[in-house]
């Protein structure tokens, strides 16, 4: 018998990462949460930081918000989370907006206002959203693109921290955040409203994460419902959104952030959770069952219809239903592919829909990141999903006339009209337009509202939610519309130039330290590709398990956009742990490309990790 102790294990030599130096960090638009002080990377040196490239308009972003924020509480002392918004709306390049969104979703570290997409280019992003982790010296260590990599860095920031306290690198205490003061009003960021039957309105008080109910008036507060703190529980919501009100009296309410639904009962007070289990729903999680064991993902709005509630999923780009007499949710809508595509309601896609309304045979939907006008139509045969106005992603602006030359800016709610019209909250116009179906006519009926998100017909008036001057508005409909000078726009990011012919894609995908890629019960990655127009693949469309791709363009398409969905799943690297915890990380992105003959042969896309070819 050897009786000597065994010897112990080497620990596992630290990854060998790419020394990339960090590009500054500039943006014409300055900071925010910083006091009014410019921030440089020479002031975050013995930091570890995580850049995060957004733009408040998407819902993946949005996500992302809410995924740093266990790891800023955590870490708070090691690590700074500096937010770059890179817009793709025009809208979205205004300074008092991005002022408003950074209030409006909470964020709470600084942010650089890059109106211009300098660093974005800079760092050479394809996609919203990105997070850049810059370690303690001022190198880019990571990249990822998409959602479900707070684990990761996690992971590595404690890596960071362990090889930089060692070096003597690194910096402890409070970062550069500094809180702005707040503003006392009634609402703050208001999202969605609804009349009740005494005449009252119920208001989602989305900052607030409370509903409140409003007199006949719209202005003096009869009480509110929830604590006003973000939460899941009988008495707190988290970013309230969409309402709807029930045969028997009670209000569906989309609780976004919580991924569920709730239902109000003004008569008691009662809140209640009927849909959802909080947890955000992933590729592979069912797309239908128990209502209360199904994961939901940011659901915006809500409609009566067909005997159901429907409900605008714009975490996943679908259209799902609730049945109240079942207990049941179920997709309707939608293949969780992001863009613009009418025709049966089952191959349809949709880019974040977040406003509904029902009239008779139709579902009128605003479906927001297309700018775009939709309803789904009940047939005999099935559902069936058109467009009334807008063309796709990237094709936006204030522009009346036929329907088919039209042009919104992500809009977020639509209210149908006595006449069969419907009034559609242009949200980033800040107007309200009307679409005639009669006639194939799209008219503005009134400019001048900041962010209309919803709006809520009470007599012969319209009432509007507007969400960015905290209130609601009441208008009397107009029986002419304004004028308004026509503009049209496309999304400032730079195409992508390529080569004709072949074009290799490869998404990079490195699975975080500790973990590897989970095969046990088959190919752990999936990359779904298709383009607009269509024609521009002439090989390569479709669904595979490979994360790159051989694409063959058409010589006859000069320019369009690829679409590219990845996923990838990952768990713990523990032999002795026989269910190792996984995690899903995912991405969607719309690559506009040029096809010119000095371009590229090949478009790499970060999932997760570094571009060693880049």
């Amino acid at each position: 018998m050897n009786d000597a102790a065994p010897a112990p294990t080497p620990a596992p030599a630290p990854r060998k990462r790419a020394r990339v130096r960090a590009p500054e960090l500039i943006g014409k638009g300055g900071w925010l949460n910083t006091g009014g002080k410019e921030l440089t990377l020479a002031d975050l040196r013995g930091k570890c930081v995580v850049v995060d490239f957004w733009t408040f308009c998407c819902i993946n972003c949005l996500h992302v918000l809410d995924e740093l924020r266990e790891l800023e509480e955590k870490h708070r002392d090691t690590v700074v989370i500096i937010g770059v918004h890179s817009p793709k709306f025009v809208h979205e390049a205004e300074h008092a907006a991005v002022v408003d969104a950074v209030e409006r979703y909470e964020v709470h570290h600084p942010v650089l206002d890059d109106p211009e997409l300098a660093t974005w280019k800079q760092y050479a992003v394809r996609a919203w959203p990105t997070l850049v982790v810059i370690d303690p010296e001022g190198y880019v260590v990571a990249q990822h693109a998409g959602e479900g990599h707070a684990h990761a860095i996690a992971r590595l920031v404690e890596e960071l921290e362990a090889e930089h306290e060692a070096k003597g690198t690194l910096r402890r205490g409070d970062g550069p955040y500094v809180a702005p003061e707040p503003v006392a009003t009634d609402l703050r960021f208001p999202g969605k409203a609804l009349q009740l039957p005494g005449g009252t309105f119920l208001v989602s008080d989305t900052t607030r994460h409370q509903l409140v109910e409003l007199a006949a008036d719209g202005e003096s507060v009869v009480r509110r419902i929830g604590s006003g703190e973000r939460g899941f529980g009988p008495d707190a919501f988290s970013e309230p959104q969409g309402l709807a009100l029930l045969p028997d009296g009670r209000v569906v309410v989309a609780d976004s952030v919580n991924h569920a639904l709730r239902t109000y009962d003004p008569a008691t007070g009662l809140v209640e959770t009927v849909a959802g289990t909080g947890r955000q729903w992933w590729q592979g999680s069912p797309t239908s069952g128990p209502a209360l064991e199904t994961d939901l993902s940011s659901p915006w709005d809500v409609a009566w219809w067909e005997g159901r509630v429907w409900i605008a999923m714009a975490g996943v780009h679908q259209l799902w239903t609730w049945d109240p007499e079942t207990g049941t949710v179920e997709v309707a809508a939608g293949t969780t592919n992001e863009g613009l595509v009418d025709g049966p309601a089952a191959e349809a896609w949709f880019a974040q829909p977040s406003g509904l309304a029902a009239a008779g045979d139709r579902l009128w939907i605003a479906d927001s990141e297309t700018s775009a006008l939709r309803y789904v139509l009940a047939t005999p045969e099935g559902y069936v999903v058109e467009s009334a106005v807008g063309t796709g992603l990237f094709d936006f602006g204030h522009r009346d006339g036929d329907a088919g030359q039209a042009l919104l800016q992500h809009p977020l709610g639509v209210t149908a009209l006595p006449d069969g019209s419907v009034a559609v909250c242009d949200t980033y116009n800040h107007a309200l337009r009307r679409y005639d179906p009669a006639t194939g006519q799209v008219t503005t009926l009134a400019t001048d509202l900041r962010e209309p998100s919803d709006a809520v017909l009470a007599g012969d008036d319209i009432v509007v939610v507007e969400s960015a001057r905290h209130r609601l508005t009441r208008l009397r409909l107009p029986e002419e519309a304004v004028r308004v000078d026509a503009v049209a726009h496309r999304t400032q990011r730079a195409a992508t130039e390529v080569a004709p012919g072949t074009l290799r894609l490869d998404v990079v995908f490195r699975a975080p330290s500790g973990q590897k890629l989970d095969t046990r019960y088959g190919p752990s990655t999936r990359l779904l590709v298709s383009s607009t127009p269509p024609e521009l693949l002439a090989v390569g469309e479709g669904a595979g398990t490979d994360l790159f791709r051989e694409l063959a363009l058409n010589p006859d398409v000069t320019e369009g956009v690829l679409h590219v969905s990845a996923m990838a799943a990952s768990c713990d690297d523990d032999p002795a742990n026989e269910y190792p915890a996984c995690h899903v990380h995912q991405q969607d992105w719309g690559v506009p490309v040029r096809v010119t003959a000095d371009g590229a042969a090949r478009l790499p896309l970060v999932l997760a990790g570094m571009d060693d070819e880049g």
